[in-house]
């Protein structure tokens, strides 16, 4: 009986190191970013889209494989920035709000052709046009309900 007493206080000890080290400042985990604070003048930028830009349909709209190749796109060029599936990272903002959600598919393209430079959005024109209209695709595919903080304007 003695034996299994040590045995069980053995384990238990174990158990709680392994516990202790895995919720330590040196674990591997890495840490998590607080939700960048929502600021509307981040999205002006949708608005500078000329007229003729902004009234371009996106020609892969109807395509039902240019989110999948959009989001494979975005996991290479954009993610970096604007976080995973498009939540917003430290140097960029989310994708997911209502002001590019209701941006016009060729006011995006305009943007990711153009880029923000001195707001640290980089030129995309390198990048073959069906990719970028993938991209596109793929952010406008994110119109589902925005997480909480994002966007205080409600979709009408």
């Amino acid at each position: 009986m003695k034996a299994f007493a040590a045995a069980l206080a053995v384990c238990t000890l174990s158990f709680a190191a392994v516990v202790v080290l895995a919720q330590s400042p040196n674990s591997e985990k890495p840490p998590t970013a607080p939700a960048p604070k929502y600021d509307p003048a981040i999205y002006a930028e949708l608005q500078k889209a000329p007229e003729k830009a902004r009234n371009r349909a996106n020609p892969l709209q109807n395509d039902p494989e240019a989110v999948a190749a959009g989001g494979i796109l975005f996991e290479q060029h954009c993610a970096e920035c604007h976080g995973d599936a498009a939540r917003g990272g430290k140097k960029a903002p989310s994708l997911r709000a209502v002001e590019v959600q209701d941006a016009a598919p060729g006011a995006i393209f305009w943007i990711l052709t153009n880029g923000v430079v001195r707001k640290g959005m980089p030129v995309w024109s390198k990048l073959p046009e069906p990719q970028r209209w993938q991209l596109v695709r793929y952010i406008k595919s994110l119109s589902g309900p925005a997480p909480a903080g994002e966007s205080p304007v409600p979709k009408p």
